[in-house]
């Protein structure tokens, strides 16, 4: 089953679309503005001597490696030759500036020069690995072999520093992200020495000496076991996750099946313990995973480049095997955990998404927030990884609404879109996720996939016969159109007893989407509010949330008591209309407190 390439589907109207078109105006063109304040464009001429401002990061190559790709991306889908003017501004600056031997790395080479791979912890290997990753983006978009010229000689002269003179002071990267690309790099050019290296980054893994006591620790980089004995998500969740999509990735390749299945136990793992109900992954002691069913809300992490490393991961999952677990992650991400990290203007961002926000308690409690007012998405960071993930994300939803298998048409994503290729055409109408009507139209195709999510159990319609397999609805040899009717309506989510910081409490979801209360919209102390156990609710459509609307219902307040403690047959309660917002969209309209999980009467 192979995904079928973003630049040949349209994504017509809808939220995917909205996010698609946003990022191409607004997303990639203020973080590029951001990064050339910050230094980060400027770094790549390397003219930074000691004493003056704006001294470059040892992580800053990934920063604009990454918006490389989403520019790249986005060029593939709108030509700009502005866009292609930055970039080659850049490359002729790699080029210019890249060691005879291969190497390239700003901060190594200005700030401590003579000091690369002494550091594991400094980000070389992960560097690389995104360069190459926007030198493979920028070639399939305009045919410029520079920039991958630059990366292969790049990639030759690591594969002889840790394969061939196991040199460098430690075998494997602190941060994980080279053996996906090194993998990128093999199916482009079938080049057999970037496999090895890939395979030999994840084969070392937790398998050498070098790397055992160096670094943040064992499980924090996934050090404590090599890949074939791992069961579960540990330590640090992007890290973690783009090692994981590497091991599909050979998995893939090399019909691996031992290592096909630690991806399967370790994709159960998170959804069954690690993953909060928006998608969200990890916890703010190393930005890792926590242990099982231990998801607080108030200090979740859920760093939006998890989210989007997780959307990664299932997505090369369901590109080997057609299990619709896969894409109902994908979906959970898509419309709660990803764009919840990009304001609605489309040029500010959150690093992490919590679950809950209360500004008297963090404020009293003394939290501190790692890189921005919690409150209020920021249009930069001191660490920028998530902006430029942004930037090469959203251009490329397109990719994850369809796979095909020969003459077979699998259906992973409602969008409002089109494909045509191949003998293969379909159009897919619907307005999801405001309704469930879905209506498609195909040519060329032997047999209809369509998934069903699993949020809408049994309540759906599909006026054509049908058998199931793996989640997915499948039409023998369709024609004309058919037509999808799912049953979208608010329901009451509980979690499991043993997730204790939402025990007795509940969420409210609308099909895939999770809702949140505002103080802006319901006035001060959230907690106060009560859902009715007979929950009902009203849609209603406005426009400042672009495609989701909002949710109305009649609830409660209790009333404020001046004892501190009371007996609960004497509290009392009054009758209130609350107002639900997309989890999404929230944190958009000024300071406010926030809540997912809440409590029902």
């Amino acid at each position: 089953m192979n995904s079928i390439p973003f630049e040949q589907v349209t994504l017509r109207r809808g939220l995917l679309s909205e996010k698609e078109r946003l990022s191409r105006r607004k997303t990639i063109p203020a973080v590029y503005h951001q990064f050339s304040l910050s230094g980060r464009i400027g770094a790549f001429a390397f003219q930074w001597k000691e004493g003056k401002p704006k001294q470059p990061h040892f992580f800053w190559d990934s920063d604009v490696a990454k918006w490389i790709e989403g520019a790249a991306y986005s060029m593939r889908l709108q030509p700009s030759a502005g866009l292609e003017k930055k970039i080659d501004a850049l490359v002729e600056n790699i080029e210019k500036h890249q060691r005879e031997d291969g190497y390239f790395n700003i901060y190594h080479t200005v700030c401590e020069p003579g000091t690369e791979w002494k550091n594991r912890d400094h980000h070389e290997l992960y560097c690389a690995g995104h360069l190459l990753e926007g030198a493979i983006a920028y070639f399939e978009t305009t045919g410029k072999r520079q920039f991958l010229s630059c990366m292969e000689k790049y990639m030759a002269y690591i594969r002889e520093v840790f394969m061939v003179k196991k040199s460098a002071a430690f075998s494997t990267p602190g941060h994980q992200e080279i053996e996906l690309a090194l993998m990128r790099l093999y199916r482009l050019t079938k080049d057999k020495s970037a496999l090895e290296l890939a395979r030999f980054f994840i084969e070392q893994r937790g398998s050498n000496e070098k790397d055992m006591h160096i670094g943040f620790g064992w499980l924090y980089a996934q050090d404590d076991h090599p890949i074939r004995e791992m069961r579960e998500a540990k330590g640090h969740a992007v890290r973690a996750l783009y090692y994981y999509c590497s091991v599909a990735d050979l998995a893939a390749e090399t019909k691996d099946e031992a290592l096909l299945e630690t991806c399967r136990a370790i994709f159960k793992d998170i959804v069954t313990h690690k993953m909060y109900i928006t998608g969200g992954l990890g916890f703010p002691h190393g930005e890792a995973f926590s242990q099982p069913d231990y998801l607080p809300s108030d200090t979740s992490y859920c760093e939006t480049c998890a989210s989007i490393a997780m959307v990664y991961f299932c997505a090369r999952m369901l590109n080997i095997e057609k299990q619709s677990c896969y894409a109902d992650v994908i979906e959970r991400e898509l419309y709660n955990g990803v764009i919840s990290g990009l304001s609605l203007s489309g040029d500010a961002f959150f690093y992490e998404n919590p679950l809950g926000i209360h500004k008297t308690a963090r404020a009293a409690a003394g939290q501190v927030v790692r890189y921005s007012a919690i409150t209020e998405r920021v249009e930069n960071f001191s660490c920028s990884c998530c902006p430029p993930n942004l930037c090469r994300f959203l251009p490329s939803l397109g990719s994850l609404v369809y796979s095909r298998e020969g003459n077979d048409l699998y259906v992973h994503q409602y969008a409002d879109s089109c494909y045509e290729g191949d003998g293969m055409r379909v159009s897919l109408s619907t307005a999801y996720p405001t309704n469930g009507e879905i209506t498609l139209a195909t040519e060329g195709v032997s047999r209809l996939f369509i998934r069903i999510p699993a949020w809408c159990e049994d309540a759906f319609v599909l006026d054509a016969p049908y058998t199931m397999e793996n989640g997915y609805a499948v039409i023998d040899k369709p024609t004309g159109e058919v037509h999808l009717s799912l049953q979208i309506k608010p329901v009451l989510m509980a979690a499991r007893a043993s997730v204790a910081d939402c025990a007795g409490r509940v969420a409210v979801m609308r099909g895939p989407v999770v809702y949140c209360v505002e103080e802006v919209d319901n006035g001060a102390d959230l907690d106060a509010l009560y859902l009715s156990s007979h929950f009902r609710a009203r849609v209603r459509k406005e426009n400042a949330f672009g495609s989701l609307p909002v949710l109305l219902t009649t609830g409660y307040r209790r009333r404020a008591s001046e004892a501190l403690y009371e007996r609960a047959d004497r509290a009392e309660f009054d009758e209130t209309e609350i107002r639900l917002i997309p989890y999404a969209c929230f944190a958009n309209r000024g300071p406010s407190d926030m809540l997912v999980w809440m409590n029902v009467k």
